[in-house]
């Protein structure tokens, strides 16, 4: 039987590790101050794309790090280096990841003119207070400049918001959903605070430097941004994303529904025909293995059926709608009930699951945890 996972690759990610600097809650892989790896990054990656066969894809999200911190020559010849190695369907959605500080007009024109047709803007806040916590280099009226710079040529705008930082009220969290829908995007991501291992707010926290809301709190914050973004028109489709009609990510729904996508960069993971790779999380050390002609790759994996239906199913409950479960069993050859073994029951007793029909999805009840539930499937 042939799984989603084996199908062709519709979708590419490309990850561009560069940034000014790195943000006290950051965990991503990227380097800060390293610009002069700009170049060899760049040739890296024409060399990393030459591995795999030429396609055409429907998808390509380029995020980071902070892709729009490359300067419009670099910006340009990283696009023009993805556009010759893929071809693009005619629906293409081209997204790219900006930080509001970098966009510009010139910046904009470049993206634009390689088929760029949607900005994913890392606002996080637009209050002063909450932004010098998050460690941030813009202000509100930077991310309006740049909102109001992107629509000038690409009109499919998302943007990115965190709540429960430390100090924050509701009152600050409705300040901040309620600027963001006065930007008019088309998709608004919502995104709780956590405290990773390895990152400065950890360290922090351990040394009662910084405290954050209690995870009851973080619930309040959440509903209400649920809530809040519904009466205003947003379709709330994913545990974290919530998007105007006909504007859900499409590159992320791919990878949700366990279809197959390439990846490249330091850190990047691809799952081809039922195989995981991932490279490098150093990008010195990506570099020199490109440029020594190895292969990037440090960690690969071939994933069972049973194992791709039950990240399949994780995924799939994420998303509002939840599991169709006659789908499911069509494309990954598993039930739902094989994989969950008793945890599925379990969980529809506690009301944290329900069925309707022949869809499973979470309640309102178990969205609200929803952390908490899928290590029972695992």
């Amino acid at each position: 039987m042939k799984r989603l996972g084996d199908q062709t690759p519709r979708s590419v990610y490309v990850h561009v590790p560069f940034c000014h600097h790195r943000c006290g809650y950051c965990n991503f892989t990227l380097v800060a101050g390293r610009d002069d790896l700009m170049d060899r990054y760049l040739a890296a990656l024409q060399s990393e794309l030459t591995t795999v066969p030429a396609c055409q894809v429907d998808t390509v999200f380029i995020g980071g790090g902070t892709p729009t911190h490359l300067d419009e020559d670099r910006l340009e010849k990283l696009l023009q280096t993805i556009a010759s190695h893929f071809s693009f369907s005619s629906d293409l959605e081209f997204s790219v990841e900006a930080n509001p500080l970098d966009v510009s007009p010139g910046k904009v024109s470049v993206l634009a003119d390689h088929g760029v047709n949607r900005i994913s803007l890392g606002a996080q806040s637009f209050q002063s207070r909450k932004l010098s916590v998050l460690e941030r280099d813009h202000d509100a009226g930077v991310i309006q400049l740049a909102a109001e710079v992107t629509r000038q040529k690409i009109g499919n705008l998302s943007v990115d918001l965190i709540f429960g930082t430390p100090s924050e009220t509701l009152e600050d969290w409705e300040a901040d959903l309620n600027s963001a829908v006065v930007l008019d995007p088309n998709h608004l991501s919502t995104y709780g605070l956590t405290v990773e291992k390895g990152t400065s707010f950890w360290t922090r926290r351990f040394r009662g430097e910084l405290k954050v809301p209690s995870d009851e709190i973080g619930v309040t914050f959440y509903e209400r941004g649920i809530d809040f973004l519904g009466h205003h028109g947003f379709e709330h489709y994913e545990v974290s994303n919530f998007s105007k009609p006909g504007f859900r990510c499409r590159h992320n729904e791919s990878c949700w529904l366990g279809k197959s996508y390439w990846a490249f960069g330091p850190g990047a993971s691809r799952y081809v025909n039922g195989h995981r790779q991932t490279n490098h999380r150093s990008t010195t050390q990506y570099l020199k293995l490109v440029e020594a002609g190895q292969s990037p790759t440090v960690d690969s994996e071939m994933v069972d059926a049973v194992e791709a239906a039950r990240e399949r199913l994780i995924f799939g409950l994420r998303r509002i709608e939840g599991i169709d479960r006659v789908r499911f069993e069509a494309e990954t050859g598993q039930t739902v009930e094989s994989i969950s073994g008793g945890a599925l029951a379990s969980l529809i007793g506690c009301e944290l699951l329900e069925e309707t029909g022949q869809h499973l999805r979470l309640t309102r009840k178990g969205l609200l945890v929803s952390d908490s539930i899928w290590p029972n499937f695992l």
